[in-house]
C-alpha cells in the first residue's frame, strides 16, 4: 500500500483510479528527469567554468605552462 503526498495531503495509491495512478507515474517520471537534468547542468557548468579558466590563462600568456 503506497502513499503519495500531493499539496500536503497524503493519498493511498491503492484506492486511486487507473488514470490517477498513471498521472502519479507521470509526475514521478518528470521529477526524476528534472533531477537528471539538474545533474547534467551541473556537469556542463563545471566544464564551462574550466574552459573559461583555460581561455583566460591562454589570453594572459599563461597557456604555455
Amino acid at each position: 500500500m503506497a502513499k503519495v503526498t500531493i499539496d500536503g495531503t497524503e493519498y493511498d495509491t491503492e484506492t486511486m483510479s487507473d488514470e490517477a495512478k498513471a498521472q502519479v507515474q507521470n509526475v514521478v517520471f518528470c521529477d526524476r528527469k528534472l533531477g537528471e537534468l539538474r545533474n547534467e547542468a551541473a556537469v556542463i557548468q563545471t566544464a564551462r567554468n574550466n574552459y573559461a579558466i583555460s581561455l583566460a590563462n591562454l589570453l594572459n600568456g599563461d597557456g604555455d605552462k
